[in-house]
């Protein structure tokens, strides 16, 4: 699986340009980092509900694929 453009964006006008779940302000890092503190998706998408368990599971994906970049 693959982050498709729905799940990560990045954009200089939005954060600065550093990646986020698209159509959101939240970065992915804030996710990697809450999940390396131990807590799991459901966590997350309850501090953040603008992100879809689709974006994370779209995200955790890419990561765990070594033919993508970034």
């Amino acid at each position: 699986m693959v982050a498709t453009p729905e799940a990560r964006a990045s954009n200089p006008e939005v954060m600065g340009g550093t990646g986020v779940f698209a159509g959101t302000r939240v970065p992915v890092q804030t996710f990697f980092e809450y999940f390396a503190a131990g807590d799991g998706i459901e966590d997350f998408l309850l501090g953040f509900p603008s992100v879809s368990r689709e974006q994370i599971l779209a995200v955790l994906g890419s990561a765990a694929d070594p033919r993508t970049k970034g």
